[in-house]
């Protein structure tokens, strides 16, 4: 397009813009979230434990980023950059596939059956995902994103070698007596608080700048990375020691080998038994009994979190971000909001076919906005920037460990907060906000932590005799993840339920 073309399209002058300042506020958006492009891959790979290949997961964050900021940009016509999200990342590899034991496919899966849910129920002739989000507490929702903080910042501490196992306390302090400058663990809360700094000062791109001087460090001192050190109660996924990337090696990532399509192949494995061979004839294994396999009920559990993840974060983010850029009316709905959601999970279905966790919309958006973006032109070349990652693949798996994870406690903190604006004072949403919070981190799993958050916030609205506070969509969670928790046996009731029709 021509300049003049581009004007008439996103019509930048008409908002008080320029393409100048539509372009710099696209490369200062990037800047604050192309740690994505180190980040996400590392942890969606996790070191080959979670079966993605790391390149896949670079094309694929990639591209769900590209797509998503391309469609935010030409079809909402809104400033804000789209890319695989923080905290449902970490849900997907530590509590889904690790923990959870789902297989990474199963689990792609998932994201592809929620992105195809919020794309319906974001249609304006059906317009369920604004009744949805009217219809939870907003302490609920402002406690969800919080929790998510802290689930990350507990992560991001392991990672960098702070906090590790306990027998007696869970949790505890690493030696930190042992700390030098070659350890991995001091020069990543050295460049924490550099990045800290840098922000506090306004500095565009600061959690990038902290993580490439934790990087360089390390790099140049084949520094002791304390997460990869199995013997010192670390993972063991990795090099121990940090090696200078072979900066010669710039080449193409390729299309992905294993993630590609693998979500709708996967499908067909979610409650699927298999015929086993033995040596008195064959026998037939549910689901519940195979190591990887997934239930009907585990994997509704697992659909619904990325579905009221994704739902109140980009919801969060959209407005919050609308407010500052002025893209909301006087009854506070922002401009172009179906078209918004429906990019949100346009992406988000892209990123699972390529093979990645959920994609959202970054609040690192705001940068860019006020840096004098008003345009999709800004979307639009944060989108086309995110492609670079695709080249630079030998870089980013040369990144070590515990440079990477700083991002994790700064954004932890970011999404912290929030906290403020709940009412601690209502003592009847006091605890379900705190469970809500707290069990994120605790139990490692951003499920328990929605899901009891819910139970508990509607038990004690039962328990006041007020029934008429809890509406249809309340009533409806309160009840689903209910059933998920209990049961009779050894199952819950879901998978009850299926085996009774022969889904199991």
């Amino acid at each position: 397009m021509e300049v003049k073309q581009l004007d008439d399209y996103f019509g930048y002058t008409e908002k008080g813009s320029s393409l100048d300042a539509e372009l710099r506020a696209g490369l200062t958006t990037f800047l604050t979230m192309a740690y994505i492009l180190i980040v996400n891959p590392s942890m969606l790979s996790n070191f080959g434990t979670t079966g993605i290949p790391f390149g896949d997961a670079l094309f694929a964050t990639a591209v769900a980023a590209f797509v998503g900021c391309i469609v935010m940009g030409l079809w909402a016509n809104l400033p804000f950059a789209l890319a695989p999200g923080m905290g449902l990342n970490a849900y997907f590899v530590f509590a889904v596939v690790l923990d959870m034991g789902v297989a990474w496919d199963v689990a792609l899966a998932a994201v592809f059956v929620e992105g195809i849910i919020f794309l319906i129920i974001s249609l304006p002739a059906v317009g369920w995902r604004t009744k949805m989000i009217n219809s939870i507490p907003t302490d609920l929702k402002i406690a969800t994103g919080a929790g998510i903080g802290m689930f990350l910042a507990i992560i991001g501490l392991r990672e960098m070698g702070w906090i590790q196992n306990d027998g007696a306390t869970l949790v505890n302090i690493a030696a930190t007596e042992t700390f030098t400058y070659d350890h991995g663990a001091l020069i990543s809360m050295v460049c924490l608080i550099l990045t800290a700094v840098l922000m506090a000062r306004g500095q565009k791109g600061a959690i990038i700048i902290g993580i490439a001087v934790a990087s360089v460090w390390g790099w140049a001192t084949n520094a002791y990375d304390p997460y990869n050190d199995f013997l010192a109660g670390g993972a063991g996924w990795a090099a121990v020691n940090a090696t200078w990337p072979d900066l010669t090696a710039i080449e193409f990532v390729g299309l992905p080998e294993e993630t590609l399509m693998a979500a709708i192949g996967a499908l067909g494995d979610v409650g699927a038994s298999t015929t086993v061979r033995t040596t008195t004839g064959t026998t037939e294994i549910a689901a519940a009994d195979m190591p990887g396999m997934t239930t009907f009920g585990g994997f509704l559990m697992i659909m619904i979190t990325f579905l009221f993840v994704d739902i109140f974060d980009t919801a969060g983010t959209l407005y919050s971000v609308g407010r500052q850029a002025g893209y909301v009316d006087e009854n506070d709905e922002l401009v172009n909001s179906d078209e918004a959601f429906m990019s949100d999970a346009a992406a988000t279905i892209v990123g699972a076919v390529c093979g990645t966790s959920t994609t959202t919309t970054y609040i690192e958006s705001v940068a860019g906005v006020e840096e004098g973006g008003k345009t999709g032109l800004v979307a639009v070349t944060v989108g086309v920037l995110m492609l670079t990652g695709l080249f630079f693949e030998e870089l980013f798996t040369s990144i070590p460990t515990f440079a990477a994870a700083l991002a994790l406690v700064i954004i932890g903190a970011m999404m912290m907060r929030q906290a403020a604006d709940i009412d601690w004072s209502d003592k009847e949403m006091a605890l379900p906000a705190f469970l809500t919070m707290v069990l994120m981190p605790f139990t490692y799993s951003i499920a328990d932590g929605i899901a009891w958050g819910v139970i508990s916030y509607c038990a004690i609205k039962i328990g006041m005799q007020k029934w008429d506070e809890l509406n249809p969509v309340m009533w409806t969670l309160f009840v689903l993840m209910t059933m998920f928790y209990l049961g009779p046996g050894e199952t819950n009731t879901f998978d009850w339920l299926f085996d009774l029709v022969g889904l199991s």
